[in-house]
């Protein structure tokens, strides 16, 4: 069975991968390994040594802290919390949430802005 800290980093991985539109393949040739890896990494299956994840990193372009942050709200989060939210719990774990976040800063900025304010206000009104 998966440790739940390489669950976590490796679900860190995949976001991280898909927000900035990234394939297993183009990782895997990044890194220097298989794209198979790469999906064992994501899952959990296998635990990421540390100069693997320094590479991972400098790949994904973030610090290697980026893929333990938010580890202790994951292991002691109330389920209960969240139950009446609307947001799924694991939000960077959707694929259409990260669509959406991508394809939103494609938007120039001052246009971006009022798509906020305006998903802002029918938010209010819902």
């Amino acid at each position: 069975m998966a440790h739940p800290v390489d669950v976590h980093v490796g679900k860190r991985v995949r976001h991280r991968r898909w927000l900035v539109g990234m394939t297993q393949q183009q990782l895997a040739e990044k890194v220097g390994i298989k794209f198979q890896q790469i999906q064992k990494y994501e899952t959990g299956a296998n635990r990421v040594s540390a100069s693997r994840l320094w590479d991972i990193a400098d790949a994904l372009d973030v610090p290697v802290a980026f893929f333990f942050k938010g580890i202790e709200d994951a292991q002691t989060k109330d389920a209960d919390a969240l139950s009446s939210e609307a947001i799924p719990a694991d939000l960077l774990g959707d694929k259409e949430a990260l669509d959406l976040i991508r394809s939103y800063y494609a938007i120039p900025e001052n246009q971006r802005r009022r798509l906020f304010e305006l998903a802002r206000v029918l938010s209010d009104v819902a």
